[in-house]
């Protein structure tokens, strides 16, 4: 305290030293005043400072021992409301060509439709973990478990652990929920391919490394509950496993990117599509049934670019993926057939395929409230190797490459409504083109997280 007296008081002196040198008494008294106010000043900034250190010990200590509750156990609730209108000349059920095989859900239906509400609790639990929960209220009723996981806090060295239900960290879109899209519906690629969306259950280990530049590392087992997988039901070990990368980085203030490439393996069995069409033309398409291994490799890229940064005001973001899948295994041919034997050799033979998917997509935010989006679609069935036995019923070339360019705008007042217009040209089905008409709105109530880049 002494020391600090004593300099207050010589940077006086040396701040005037001629006239600090005639000083007279009335002079001297103002200087001993100055070094009291300094002294009382530093004392009360002494007694400041020892209660700011006391105050975070206290907090440090409750956090660490004292036991939650319901005044420190504070989660964030935020539900999801949505809904469409669609006008669609073609029946949305019908699969995209060359892909009666996948998943086809398109997530839309003719008409009126209120969408998925969706209903999300987060909260931390402890100093070492955090939890999130998001509910899927189904409009006919019925709630399911979107995601319902646990991850790390506090491991240190640039690791993360999360585990129980979540959509995987591969590709670019799949993370992401349904009301942060950029357009109503997934590309196609991820229609089929992902069935709109790939979450599983099971455990994901990311790690970011320690540099200027974003590098991220992560792999996943799990069960192989989603899509292309099928359920393991009462066996041991992981189903199927995920394994990603993504590195990214600002140029300058204005400009930022992302890149990333992603594995997906599992194994399908007796798995059902009903409705594929075979070569002999059957009346509403055939069941067929496959058993064997999916590996799915993916490339994606993101670039956003914001005048001075701010991007609240305006922003440019171009953003594209690309997934091939092949499968290899055995085909069983129309099982359901009157007489027909599913185990029966002279129906079920070898089946192979590659398959992929692409699009490439741009929005622009021109207004802070208004947007305008631009996406192509295109798909590759590919061909078919298929064993003798059902080489006349199974097709194995459609010679057709599924493709949809689509449209949209929305309003944005604020960060917690979006109301949409989409048109789309869709020439998905062959001979079956549809000229679409979506009207979306999408409300958010209550606390909701930063959304990933």
């Amino acid at each position: 305290m002494s020391r600090n007296i004593w300099c207050a008081a010589i940077a006086v002196l040396l701040g005037n030293p001629l006239a600090a040198l005639a000083a007279d008494d009335s002079d001297q008294q103002s200087v001993a005043e100055q070094i009291q106010q300094l002294k009382q000043s530093n004392a009360q900034l002494e007694q400041r400072l020892q209660h700011v250190e006391n105050t975070a010990t206290q907090a440090q200590a409750r956090s660490s021992t004292a036991p939650s509750s319901v005044n420190s156990f504070n989660p964030a609730v935020a539900m999801i409301l949505s809904g469409t209108y669609g006008q669609l000349r073609q029946d949305p059920a019908i699969p995209a060509t060359g892909f009666a095989m996948n998943a086809n859900n398109t997530g839309y239906v003719r008409g009126f439709s209120l969408q998925e509400s969706e209903l999300s609790i987060s909260a931390n639990i402890d100093p070492q973990f955090s939890g999130v929960g998001t509910f899927s209220l189904a409009p006919e009723g019925g709630i399911s478990v979107e995601n319902g996981f646990v991850q790390t806090s506090a491991m240190g060295n640039g690791l993360n652990l999360k585990f129980g239900r979540f959509f995987s960290g591969l590709g670019y879109l799949n993370e992401q929920h349904s009301h942060v899209w950029d357009f109503a519906d997934q590309p196609l690629v991820y229609r089929v391919l992902w069935d709109n969306q790939y979450a599983d259950d099971g455990v994901q280990l990311k790690w970011l490394a320690p540099t200027d530049m974003f590098v991220e590392i992560g792999g996943e087992i799990g069960r192989g509950l989603g899509f292309p997988g099928t359920d393991r039901q009462n066996k041991n070990g992981a189903g199927a496993g995920v394994l990603f990368a993504h590195i990214g980085d600002d140029i300058g203030i204005e400009q930022s990117w992302r890149a990333g490439v992603s594995l997906h393996e599992t194994r399908r069995e007796n798995a059902v599509s009903d409705a594929v069409p075979d070569l002999l033309g059957t009346s509403g398409g055939v069941s067929d049934s496959f058993t064997g291994d999916s590996r799915t490799a993916g490339l994606d890229f993101v670039w956003k670019y914001s005048p001075n940064g701010n991007i609240r005001e305006r922003y440019l973001k171009v953003q594209s993926e690309y997934f091939q899948r092949k499968e290899n295994g055995m085909l069983t041919y129309d099982y359901t057939a009157p007489g027909a034997i599913p185990a029966g050799a002279n129906i079920t033979d070898s089946y192979s395929d590659t398959q992929s998917g692409w699009y490439l997509q741009s929005v622009y935010q021109f207004m802070p409230t208004w947007r305008t989006g631009l996406r192509y679609d295109r798909l590759a069935p590919g061909t078919a190797s298929v064993g003798a036995s059902i080489a006349g019923d199974v097709i194995s070339n459609y010679a057709f490459s599924p493709s949809r360019l689509t449209w949209m705008t929305d309003y944005n007042p604020s960060e917690f409504t979006r109301i949409r217009l989409q048109l789309a040209h869709d020439e998905s089905r062959q001979g079956l083109t549809d000229n679409q008409v979506f009207v979306q709105y999408i409300m958010s109530l209550g606390a909701h997280g930063a959304h990933q880049y």
